[in-house]
């Protein structure tokens, strides 16, 4: 189970919440005070609409489309063809879409900028956690998305086979260089971070074995190690183990598809990647209708 579907359970009260709340902002974004455009089409007339993948994706976003069409229409019928989490390739149809065309068209943008940019999120999760197969480590996303769709993006990872770091500032603390500066040293911020007492992951991040050792020595039991090189990881990994493999320790910075599994070999547990989220390229797809006669 990741942090996402532990807060936001598939199906549950707060996941349907969070879909519905998205979904809202977003068609108000869009439609405002009113589709000006969908008035050139009679406002009775029936429509048949079809959504095609045009690349290969891992389709991520059904709710959220689901949603666009049910809040600008209640009576709109969509029938998948696909399921969340499924490989599709170039020309696929991936859904069917019955119901008024003015609902249809005014619902058309809002459905697929979701579903394009979740199933960018999945599709490129899945090729790092497919780059480094058969290792123990765990592809983690980070908090590096586009704002306000933080947490649609860290169900987007999760289809996509990946694992989600904190989901935000209220849900774990991360002890990074500035936190390290200002509170005078590693001792001293680990000190106060357990005396917090919040019943949350502590996690700090080091720059050097020096670091990493002080990390250790003040009680760190998860550990990020930041753009360090694949030699410096396998010795941290090492030095972990002499200290009886007290801490998770986490490789980030400077990831890529080309060294990530390289990367992965080297022992760490988890590897987090800010281009999960933040250099997406938007999966292309297209909606065609045709009007019932």
């Amino acid at each position: 189970m990741t942090l996402f579907t532990q807060h936001y359970p598939i199906g549950s009260n707060a996941f349907n919440t969070l879909v519905q709340h998205q979904v809202q902002t977003a068609l108000k974004e869009d439609v405002g005070t009113g589709d000006l455009t969908a008035l050139l089409v009679p406002a009775n007339q029936l429509a048949r609409a079809i959504v095609i993948a045009r690349e290969t994706a891992i389709i991520c976003g059904i709710d959220w489309v689901n949603a666009c069409f049910k809040l600008v229409d209640a009576n709109v019928n969509i029938r998948w063809l696909v399921a969340e989490g499924d490989r599709v390739q170039a020309q696929q149809v991936l859904c069917e879409i019955n119901g008024l065309a003015r609902s249809l068209l005014t619902s058309e943008r809002c459905a697929l900028n979701f579903l394009q940019t979740l199933s960018a999120t999945a599709t490129e999760t899945r090729k790092y956690v497919d780059a480094i197969a058969g290792s123990n480590a765990k592809i983690l996303d980070t908090r590096k998305t586009i704002p306000n769709l933080r947490l649609a993006q860290k169900h987007a990872v999760t289809v996509g086979g990946g694992h989600n770091q904190r989901l935000a500032l209220y849900d774990g603390i991360l002890i990074k260089e500035n936190h390290i500066a200002a509170a005078g040293s590693i001792g001293a911020v680990m000190q106060a971070a357990f005396a917090l007492n919040a019943s949350k992951s502590i996690q700090i991040e080091v720059e050097s074995l020096d670091e990493l050792k002080q990390a250790l020595d003040a009680g760190a039991t998860s550990i990020l190690l930041d753009n360090f090189s694949n030699n410096l990881l396998t010795e941290a990994v090492g030095i972990n183990v002499n200290y009886g493999k007290q801490a998770v320790l986490e490789a980030s910075g400077g990831i890529t598809l080309e060294n990530v599994r390289e990367i992965a070999l080297t022992g760490v547990d988890r590897i987090s990647i800010g281009s999960l989220t933040k250099n997406i390229h938007a999966i292309d797809l297209s909606m065609r209708i045709a009007v019932a006669h």
